[in-house]
């Protein structure tokens, strides 16, 4: 088929037409529902795709307390990321050895951890995955902040958190108060970490 100037400028016709119609039913990170009776109503987008959580699973939104995440470390010993730091402002990166972008970015979140201070932002490494999977990664990519375990699924610490999607790496910044301040699905790029973890 011969690609002619009017097929074109039709291509860019149609293109800004669902560029402009897309502006207006997405608002930033928000989407626009019609609810069953008819009501209109913003959701974000995350939240609008994602599966319902098994019932007692209440996935935590920004301002909410952190739930409780009690979790093994590398050891085996059960670590309570709430009462363990307590007082200061945590870091949730949410990887597993398998996801490449969680990978990429692991370097970057250690640079950021060993620039806090004893006070400053607290970063933990929240797994997905199986002990050994998670050793032999770090065997070849060593980080010095606190690694914790949980099985990926339906219920896991994960979406707790608020990570209803799924998706990784998930990252959660909880404030020295104990609220979720933000929360991010996908990788930081390079030199992100720093102001986006700014509580």
């Amino acid at each position: 088929m011969k690609v002619t100037t009017p097929r074109i400028v039709l291509a860019a016709v149609v293109a800004a037409g669902l560029g402009a119609v897309a502006s207006v039913w997405f608002d930033g990170s928000r989407v626009l529902l019609r609810t069953e009776t008819g009501q209109r109503v913003l959701q974000s987008a995350a939240d609008a795709s994602a599966p319902k959580p098994p019932a007692g699973v209440i996935p935590a939104k920004r301002g909410d307390a952190m739930p409780s995440v009690v979790l093994p470390g590398l050891d085996g010993e059960r670590i309570d990321i709430s009462a363990q730091y307590r007082g200061r402002p945590i870091l949730i990166n949410v990887w597993a050895s398998w996801c490449g972008p969680c990978v990429e970015e692991m370097p970057e979140l250690e640079a950021f951890a060993k620039t806090q201070a004893a006070d400053g932002v607290q970063v933990i490494g929240l797994a997905l995955d199986t002990p050994e999977g998670v050793r032999d990664f770090l065997q070849r990519v060593p980080v010095s902040y606190p690694i914790v375990l949980d099985t990926p699924g339906p219920a896991d610490a994960s979406v707790w958190l608020g990570n209803t999607r799924g998706v990784l790496p998930y990252t959660v910044l909880v404030g020295a108060d104990g609220r979720i301040v933000k929360q991010k699905i996908g990788p930081f790029v390079h030199g992100e970490i720093k102001s986006w973890a700014k509580p």
